[in-house]
């Protein structure tokens, strides 16, 4: 059973969106002193998610000059053995710090339910909702100390990351356009003493509501509302969402629209504290002109996803941010008569790797004429319950739902070659 001042966290952080209306110049921290901060800091998860399906042929999974191929041709990266796509250079010179992982496999080839699985390592359910990972982060290692919602999604996702049977106070406080000023997060009138009659006279009408209804005030958990409101308005850690103050250099790293100012805002998050972050990069639907809409695609993500991982790793926090970059699934092996790729759940990639992971692992092969299973298949249910493991979450947990059904946090089992 979750505790009032936990539930109250992040609710109020909901009610609050909806009621109030690279410094690439830094050295390499590789010192011990630089190591022990990474140990020290408590884990987050960071979810890039690539909504639409992104082709796993033309992104961590290419096959040049094959049947399946088309036109892209490979690169090699970092990560030894495993050559990318390329339209990706940047990600390629950091792919060394993840791993890759070739062999994902579902039975979900719709947009909806395969994000929704994708999300939570569950296949949909028609009575029962179930949470998201982030939420399952957040409701299980609660941020002490954090001011501002420890469940962030940023950019403009579809599907979000939802609390589910955890409880709606788990869903993603959402940030439609990232790095831009918070709406209704200041007062109208200011802060000086006019704010403070106003507050003073809500609470008088709130008192006096109170009166005879202590048990239906305390159920609605208004007054905690409103003062956990004030106080993330009031909070200097909402500079976390603001990135006026970067260089130039580095938003333009990064790129100046949704995503990329999304990932620049999802690290500064980080460095605050908060537990579990996803950004979204929409536009990977590619049934037709699969080869341009993938190399479009990629001159968003290259940068801002090869940026972000370069200054997490400077900055120390990629020891303590577990990152999982993937899609709701992949794209087919053949390419249809318009030149698209259509859905295809039966095999696709992902990178995954930081936060106490291994690093440097290629793990599955797919056939380059596309007609066999993948080689070492992997379920992502068992990943999941890999990444909640070194997340310090006790992944196999039972929660009573509200129907009174027990469910486990993750219905697999950890793949113990990605624990470090």
């Amino acid at each position: 059973m979750m505790s009032a001042s936990k539930l109250l966290t992040r609710r109020d952080a909901l009610q609050l969106a909806a009621g109030l209306g690279l410094s690439f110049a830094l050295p390499a921290l590789e010192t011990r002193a630089a190591n022990e901060r990474g140990k020290q800091r408590h884990k987050s998860l960071l979810v890039v998610f690539l909504a639409g399906g992104a082709s796993q042929l033309e992104t961590w999974d290419p096959h040049p000059n094959s049947k399946t191929g088309g036109e892209t041709q490979a690169i090699k990266t970092t990560l030894s053995g495993c050559d990318i796509a390329s339209f990706y250079p940047q990600v390629a010179e950091q792919l060394g710090e993840l791993n890759v992982i070739r062999s994902l496999s579902t039975k979900e080839g719709d947009h909806e339910r395969g994000a929704t699985f994708m999300k939570t390592g569950y296949r949909p359910d028609p009575i029962l909702t179930y949470p998201s990972l982030g939420a399952i982060v957040t409701h299980e290692l609660p941020a002490d100390g954090l001011e501002i919602p420890p469940h962030v999604s940023l950019a403009d996702g579809q599907f979000p990351a939802r609390g589910g049977f955890l409880g709606d106070a788990f869903d993603a406080f959402r940030v439609f356009d990232p790095g831009r000023h918070l709406h209704n997060m200041k007062s109208f009138v200011g802060d000086g003493e006019r704010q403070q009659r106003r507050v003073r006279g809500l609470e008088v009408v709130s008192k006096s509501f109170a009166q005879g209804r202590r048990i239906q005030t305390d159920n609605t958990l208004h007054q905690l509302t409103v003062q956990r409101a004030l106080t993330m308005m009031s909070s200097d850690q909402l500079k976390a969402f603001d990135i006026a103050d970067e260089p130039d250099a580095v938003k333009s790293a990064y790129g100046d629209h949704r995503f990329g100012r999304g990932c620049l805002v999802a690290r500064r998050l980080l460095e605050t504290g908060v537990r579990a972050i996803e950004v979204t990069l929409n536009g990977w639907d590619s049934h037709a002109n699969n080869h341009s809409g993938q190399a479009s695609q990629a001159e968003t993500l290259d940068p801002a996803l090869g940026t972000l991982l370069k200054d997490l790793k400077s900055r120390d926090l990629l020891q303590s941010t577990v990152v999982l970059v993937i899609g709701e699934f992949g794209r087919t092996p053949s390419i249809n008569p318009l030149g698209g790729r259509d859905h295809w759940p039966k095999w696709f990639s992902c990178l995954v790797g930081g936060g106490g992971l291994t690093r440097g692992q290629l793990i599955g092969e797919t056939d380059p004429d596309g007609t066999k299973d993948p080689k070492d298949p992997l379920q992502v249910q068992d990943l999941y319950a890999t990444l909640l493991k070194v997340l310090g979450v006790e992944y196999s947990k039972e929660v009573i739902t509200q129907i009174g059904r027990p469910i486990k946090l993750s219905s697999g089992q950890p793949i113990d070659r990605l624990i470090g």
